[in-house]
C-alpha cells in the first residue's frame, strides 16, 4: 500500500461520523490495496450478564463469514490479545490462540503470516479488533503493512464509543500528561532528521497521529499537533483557527475571519545561523520567523479563500500561495524561499477551519511532494480533533445549563426554617443526572421539602427529573398531603416508563412538626440539638413508576434547633460499602461533627453540608449525590395569634379590635393603622362569600404576617375600580401598603395573605 493509498484511506476513515460507517470505509479502503479480507469486531458489554462480547461490525472480501459474536472469556488470550499495544501476526502463539477463540479451530483464514491483528483502542480500554488476510498466493505482510495497519486502526479509535459515550476525565489527564512528558523528553538541540523512505514516514505520521488523537480539549489537541511536528518534520508551526469557530452545522453570518491561536519552533529560535558549527546553537533569533497577524480577514474571492477552498497544502513557492501569505502574514511576508514552506488549510467535516503554516530553516532539506502528503494528514487529522473538542465544549455547556435551569437557582428563605444545598454529578463528563431537591413555599408558613433520584445520569434522566419537578412544584400548590402527592408522582411516572425514588416532607414552624412520606428513598437523619443523630423510622414504600403503590404519612416532632438532612443513595453507596453501611457512616459523621461545635450549638448548614461530602472517597463515588439540610428554628408560640370569625357584618370590625391589641403587646403599635386597615379589607372579602367561620392568624418573624383564610376556593384578584365604583379597592390598597401579598388555593378554600416589614 502506497503512501498515498493511505493518506486517502486514512482521510476516509477519519472523516466518516459514526464508528460504523467508519468500520466500513476502513473495510472499502483497504481490500485488495493492502489485504484480500478485512474485519473489524467492536467489543460490547452484555447489559443482562455485564459479560463481554465481539460483535462483527464491518467486512470485506471475506468468503464464509466468522461469527457474529464471539465471548471474550475474562483471562482468555482473546481478552489479552484486546489489550495489546501495536499489531500482532497469525504467527505469533497468542494471536493464533486468540483467533482459533474467536472463529474455532476450523478458521477459514489461512494463518501465519498472512493474518494480522490490530487492536484499536478507545480512551479507557482496547474497544475491538481489525483483522487482515492475504490470500496464500501473495506476499506475506511486511513492516510496512504492520505500520499502515496500525495507523489505520488509530484513526478508526476517534469513532470508536466507550461504555458509557463519553471520554472519562481520568483517561483525557493520563492522555495529557504522556503528551506533557513526551515533549519534556525531546533534547535542548534536536537533531533534523529526514524522512527519506516509506517506512520512516508512516512510523512518523503514526507516532504524530496518536499524539494528536490524545488531545482532550482544543488546547490540548493544538498543542499535540505543534509538538507532533516539531522538529522532526518542521522547525516551526503556526496555527490559525477560525474566529469564533463553527460548532457543527453552524453556518458562519459574516466573513472568516482566522485568529493566530500558537506558535512553536525550535528550541534555541527557529533556523540555525550558517557561519556556526554544527554543534554550536545561535541565540534565539524569533525576527526569524514570519511576523505574522493576530487576526486576519479572508477576502472573498482573494487567493487565501482560493488555497482554503481548494483543502490541499500548497508549497509556499505556488502562484495561488505566494499571493495568500501577504494576506494571513500581513505586508511583505518573510517566508523561507522555495519548498521550505507548506501553507495547508485545516478543513473539519463540514468547512475549512483554520490553516497550518509548516516552516523549515536552510540547513535541512526543503519539503518534497511526499512530505505534502503529511501535512496533509496531520492537519486533518488535527482538524478533526479540533470539531470532535468544540462539539464537546457545546454539549458540555448544554449539559452545565441544563442542569443549572433543572435545580432551583436559589432556596427559599421560610419562617423558622434555615436552608442549605449540594449537587454533585457523578463525573465531570456526566454533568446532568436524575437526582434533584427542591424547597417550596406552602400556605401557613410552611415548606414542602423534596429529594428525589430519577435511574440513571444522562440527558434522559435528567429531562424525567424535570418533569417529576415540575409536577412536584404543581401538586404542592395544591396543598396536598405528603402521600398523596406521591401517588400522584407514581402515576405520572407510570406514564413515563421511568422509576425513581423520592422523599416528600412538609415542615410546619408553628406546630414545630414535620409530615413525612417515602418513596423508596434512604430515609432522612435528624441530628438533634445535643448532638444525638437518629436516621428517622419512615415507612420506606416503593419508588414511583411501579404504579397501584399506597404511601403512607407520617407525622413527627421537629423540635427547634434540630436539623433534618435528605440525601440521594449516590452519598452513601458505592462500589465499597451498601446502603445500610453508608448510612450509618452518615449517621455517625453527623454526630461527630456535632460535637465539635458544643451541645448548645448546632454546627453551621453550609460546613455541616461540606463536611458530609467529604465522606465520599476520590474515586468511590458511582453515582450523582444530592443534598438538602433544613434546620428548624421554628416560631414561638409567644409570635402566633390565632381566631375564628364568624362570617357576619360584624367580623371586620372585630378583626380590627384584634390585631390592634395584639401588635400593642408585640410592641408594634406604629404598624396598627396600616395593618388594621389591610385586616379589615381582607377579612370583609372573605366574609362577603364564606359560608364557615374565616381564621385570622398574625405571626411575627423578621416581618408581620397576616393570614386570612375562608372556604371558597375562588381566588381573587385586583382590578382598577372606577370612579364612582363603591367597591374594588381592597386589593388596591394591599398591594401598595403591604411589602408582599399573595392568594393560595386549598383543598378546602383559600388563604389571603401579605406581609409587613417590622419597624
Amino acid at each position: 500500500m502506497t503512501d498515498h493509498s493511505l493518506a486517502a484511506a486514512i482521510r476516509r476513515v477519519a472523516r466518516t461520523e459514526g464508528f460504523g460507517p467508519a468500520a466500513h470505509e476502513l473495510c472499502s479502503s483497504t481490500v485488495p490495496l493492502l489485504a484480500d479480507a478485512v474485519l473489524v469486531h467492536l467489543e460490547e458489554t452484555n447489559a443482562e450478564s455485564g459479560s463481554r462480547e465481539l460483535r462483527l461490525v464491518a467486512s470485506a472480501g471475506c468468503g464464509p463469514l466468522p461469527p457474529r459474536r464471539t465471548g471474550v472469556l475474562p483471562g482468555g488470550k482473546l481478552s489479552q490479545l484486546l489489550l495489546a499495544k501495536a499489531p500482532l501476526s497469525g504467527e505469533d502463539p497468542d494471536a493464533e490462540a486468540a483467533l482459533a477463540e474467536m472463529w474455532g479451530t476450523g478458521a477459514w483464514s489461512p494463518g501465519g503470516d498472512r493474518v494480522l491483528v490490530a487492536p484499536f483502542r478507545g480512551p479507557e480500554r482496547a474497544s475491538g479488533l481489525v483483522v487482515m488476510v492475504r490470500r496464500t498466493d501473495r506476499l506475506a505482510f511486511a513492516a510496512d503493512d504492520v505500520t499502515a495497519a496500525d495507523q489505520l486502526a488509530t484513526h478508526l479509535t476517534l469513532t470508536s464509543p466507550t461504555a458509557n459515550g463519553e471520554v472519562p476525565r481520568e483517561a483525557a489527564e493520563e492522555a495529557v500528561g504522556g503528551v506533557v512528558r513526551e515533549a519534556r523528553s525531546l533534547p535542548a538541540e534536536p537533531s533534523t532528521p529526514t524522512m527519506s523512505r516509506d517506512g520512516d514516514r508512516l512510523r512518523f505520521v503514526g507516532a504524530a497521529t496518536r499524539r494528536i488523537a490524545r488531545g482532550f480539549d482544543l488546547d490540548e489537541i493544538v498543542l499535540g499537533l505543534c509538538r507532533a511536528t516539531v522538529p522532526t518534520f518542521s522547525d516551526a508551526i503556526l496555527v490559525y483557527l477560525c474566529e469564533p469557530l463553527p460548532v457543527g452545522d453552524e453556518r458562519p453570518a459574516g466573513p472568516m475571519v482566522l485568529r493566530r491561536r500558537r506558535t512553536d519552533r525550535v528550541p534555541g529560535g527557529y533556523g540555525r545561523d550558517p557561519d556556526l558549527g554544527p554543534q554550536q546553537s545561535a541565540p534565539p533569533r524569533a525576527e526569524l520567523l514570519p511576523n505574522s497577524v493576530e487576526l486576519c480577514e479572508v477576502r472573498p474571492g482573494g487567493a487565501l479563500a482560493e488555497v482554503l477552498r481548494g483543502v490541499r497544502p500548497v508549497f509556499a513557492d505556488s502562484p495561488v500561495a505566494l499571493s495568500a501569505l501577504p494576506e494571513l502574514f500581513g505586508g511583505d511576508p518573510q517566508v523561507p524561499l522555495g519548498r521550505r514552506a507548506i501553507l495547508a488549510p485545516l478543513r473539519g467535516r463540514r468547512r475549512v477551519i483554520g490553516a497550518a503554516v509548516f516552516l523549515r530553516s536552510s540547513d535541512r532539506p526543503p519539503f518534497d511532494s511526499e512530505d505534502l502528503l503529511v501535512a496533509g494528514t496531520l492537519v486533518t487529522h488535527g482538524a478533526l480533533g479540533i470539531d470532535k473538542a468544540v462539539l464537546y465544549g457545546r454539549e458540555a455547556y448544554i449539559a452545565d445549563e441544563l442542569q443549572r435551569r433543572m435545580l432551583p437557582a436559589s432556596l427559599v428563605h421560610p419562617a423558622g426554617a434555615r436552608l442549605a444545598s449540594r449537587y454533585l454529578p457523578a463525573a465531570e463528563t456526566a454533568r446532568v443526572g436524575g437526582d434533584w431537591y427542591d424547597a417550596i413555599p406552602l400556605p401557613g408558613s410552611r415548606v414542602a421539602l423534596v429529594v428525589g433520584d430519577v435511574m440513571g445520569h444522562s440527558m434522559t434522566s435528567a429531562a424525567i427529573m424535570g418533569q417529576l419537578r415540575t409536577t412536584a412544584r404543581v401538586l404542592a400548590g395544591l396543598d396536598l398531603p405528603p402521600h398523596e402527592i406521591l401517588e400522584h408522582l407514581d402515576e405520572h411516572a407510570v406514564e413515563a416508563d421511568c422509576m425513581a425514588t423520592c422523599v416528600y416532607a412538609v415542615y410546619d414552624p408553628v406546630s414545630h412538626r414535620i409530615t413525612i412520606a417515602n418513596a423508596g428513598h434512604p430515609p432522612p437523619i435528624m441530628l438533634h440539638l445535643g448532638g444525638r443523630a437518629e436516621v428517622l423510622r419512615v415507612p420506606p414504600g416503593a419508588p414511583v413508576g411501579v404504579g397501584g403503590v399506597d404511601f403512607e404519612t407520617v407525622d413527627l416532632d421537629a423540635p427547634s434547633g434540630a436539623t433534618l438532612l435528605f440525601y440521594t443513595d449516590g452519598l452513601v453507596e458505592s462500589r465499597l460499602r451498601d446502603v445500610g453501611s453508608g448510612i450509618e457512616q452518615l449517621r455517625e459523621r453527623l454526630a461527630a461533627t456535632a460535637q465539635l461545635t458544643g451541645p448548645d450549638h448546632p454546627p453551621p448548614l453550609e460546613a455541616l453540608c461540606d463536611h458530609v461530602l467529604d465522606m465520599t472517597g476520590h474515586g468511590e463515588r458511582d453515582d450523582d449525590i444530592a443534598l438538602l439540610a433544613a434546620r428548624f428554628d421554628g416560631i414561638a408560640p409567644s409570635d402566633v395569634a390565632y381566631w375564628f370569625l364568624d362570617p357576619e357584618d360584624s367580623a371586620p370590625g372585630r378583626a380590627r379590635r384584634l390585631a390592634r391589641g395584639v401588635l400593642a403587646r408585640w410592641g408594634l403599635e406604629e404598624l396598627s393603622d396600616s395593618v388594621e386597615l389591610l385586616v379589615s379589607e381582607v377579612v370583609t372579602n372573605a366574609v362577603r362569600y364564606a359560608s364557615r367561620p374565616v381564621t385570622l392568624r398574625l405571626l411575627r418573624t423578621d416581618v408581620l404576617r397576616c393570614e386570612v383564610g375562608d372556604d371558597v376556593p375562588q381566588l381573587p384578584r385586583q382590578r382598577q375600580a372606577r370612579a364612582t365604583d363603591e367597591n374594588g379597592r381592597g386589593l388596591f390598597l394591599v398591594n401598595r401598603l403591604a411589602k408582599r401579598w399573595g392568594a393560595t388555593r386549598l383543598s378546602t378554600g383559600k388563604i389571603v395573605w401579605f406581609e409587613m416589614p417590622a419597624p
